[in-house]
């Protein structure tokens, strides 16, 4: 909660320098943050005082504060204001000391468009009633990408003189990859250290094979994500699960004959706990003490709800040469536009090249040339604004209709809940049941080996706000008549 209601007056000064006034005045407020004259929970000046007091356009106001909530530095409410995010200061003294640049330059944005709550559509499915509403983890709602900006994007990819190759694996992508990466998740890499492919699955594959994982053990989060085990284990390597608890992985539990570990620090998949601090960097530093490799999914990490930024394993001291960092565009835009990265440790980063020309990948040179478009131009931004704004008031109004009826964990980021199950329910069962109300989500223990949890993983990103009271009610339903059934 806010510490005061009353409009905080802070002299803010921008920086000299050419950068765009969105990025100065960004620059401007953290400036304050870092040195405490703003703190947690204090509200930022209105754009329109602000810009004011500074002499510039709201326009370039309301652009920084896109920018500064993207990041994860502020936090807004709806009706009362923009306010400094819990942890923001910590995040800011942990990238200093990381000689990471909280804001860096973007052409500045064109303000937001206000966009209405979306309605519900019931499309026709195979049997001619509506088709189930889809509410599977990792889905996110296409309808909130801004389709001028899109289709500008894609309009100058389609300027660009054709290429002689079917795919690109570096050149302008990987360099506003390299500022976008270091913007939205303090990941600091040059962009020649950047390896372009269409899908995070590929990724895994170049990895396990410059690390020659053949007969070797790898260890995974279990419940973890299904392609990982899949890839590892089509690479003949010996997998190992390892369980979660509510924070995730913990690195205790790893063993001498690891070669490697697989995490998703940021948001657990697919129970949703997010790796604390201590175990972030106790897993950085049994990689440097074994020599062996950490694998970081970063998968949704842009996406949190009122929680303070935590820096990415990567992004941690001595964790360079030691982590492989992947993330992915298919979260944050769509699954359409197959953009994916990854930064192996320096010592991989031939290998990996060398696999993914044995197979060869990289990325078209449409969706490079487009999304490069997205985040040169501040659309990504922008962008990620909107979906975190709209992602978080679902997600409020689904664990609100919850509320008193199930149990919800992993609701602090990403794109997805979980409502755990007792260990002897059959949850598949229970997924069926939703799914003849009328809603998809996904059954808990189709992602574990030996993990006996159970539970139901709900989706929300593509739930209109209006729609969170049904969908609880399903599921309510469904858990019920399997309690029933059983007494």
């Amino acid at each position: 909660m806010p510490r005061s209601a009353r409009p905080i007056e802070v002299p803010l000064t921008l920086p000299p320098g050419s950068a765009p006034l969105p990025r100065r005045v960004a620059d401007a407020v953290l400036a304050t943050v870092a040195d405490g004259r703003l703190a947690p929970g204090d509200p930022l000046p209105a754009t329109r005082a602000l810009a004011g007091q500074l002499g510039i356009s709201r326009t370039s106001v309301i652009a920084a504060y896109e920018e500064l909530l993207a990041a994860g530095y502020v936090v807004t409410r709806g009706g009362s204001g923009t306010y400094v995010a819990p942890g923001a200061r910590e995040a800011l003294v942990a990238r200093a000391a990381s000689h990471v640049t909280p804001a860096e330059a973007v052409p500045p944005p064109r303000p937001s468009r206000t966009l209405a709550r979306d309605a519900p559509v019931d499309r026709e499915g195979p049997s001619g009633g509506p088709e189930p509403l889809d509410l599977r983890p990792g889905r996110p709602d296409t309808g909130l990408v801004d389709r001028a900006e899109w289709r500008r994007a894609w309009r100058a990819a389609a300027a660009a003189p054709i290429a002689d190759d079917a795919y690109t694996s570096d050149g302008p992508l990987a360099a506003a990859l390299s500022g976008h990466l270091r913007r939205t998740r303090g990941v600091t890499v040059e962009p020649e250290r950047l390896v372009l492919l269409p899908a995070v699955a590929l990724g895994l594959r170049v990895l396990g094979m410059a690390l020659g994982i053949t007969g070797a053990q790898v260890a995974v989060e279990d419940p973890g994500y299904r392609r990982a085990v899949a890839t590892f284990a089509g690479l003949g390597a010996r997998v190992r699960p390892v369980p979660v608890d509510e924070d995730g992985l913990d690195p205790a539990l790893l063993e001498p004959g690891d070669r490697g570990v697989y995490v998703t620090p940021a948001h657990q998949y697919p129970t949703g706990g997010r790796l604390p601090v201590e175990r972030r960097a106790a897993l950085v530093q049994w990689a440097r003490r074994t020599g062996n490799l950490v694998v970081e999914d970063d998968y949704d990490g842009e996406f949190r709800y009122g929680v303070p930024p935590l820096p990415a394993l990567h992004a941690l001291a001595g964790a360079q040469d030691h982590v492989a960092y992947l993330g992915t565009v298919s979260k944050v835009l769509t699954p359409a536009l197959r953009v994916a990265w990854l930064v192996p440790p320096p010592r991989l980063l031939e290998p990996v090249r060398a696999a993914c020309d044995e197979l060869r990948l990289g990325v078209g040179q449409a969706d490079a040339l487009a999304l490069t478009e997205l985040i040169n131009s501040g659309g990504l931004t922008r962008h990620l604004a909107r979906a975190t704004r709209l992602y978080a008031a679902r997600r409020a109004a689904l664990v609100q209709a919850l509320v008193g009826r199930l149990p919800v964990t992993g609701v602090e980021a990403g794109l997805h809940l979980t409502i755990p199950l007792p260990e002897d329910t059959d949850d598949q069962a229970v997924a069926a049941r939703v799914e003849r109300s009328g809603y998809l989500v996904e059954p808990l223990s189709s992602c574990a080996r030996a993990s006996t949890r159970r539970g139901l993983l709900v989706g929300y990103a593509p739930l209109p706000e209006s729609r969170a009271p049904l969908v609880g009610a399903a599921l309510t339903a469904a858990i019920e008549a399997r309690s029933a059934a059983e007494t």
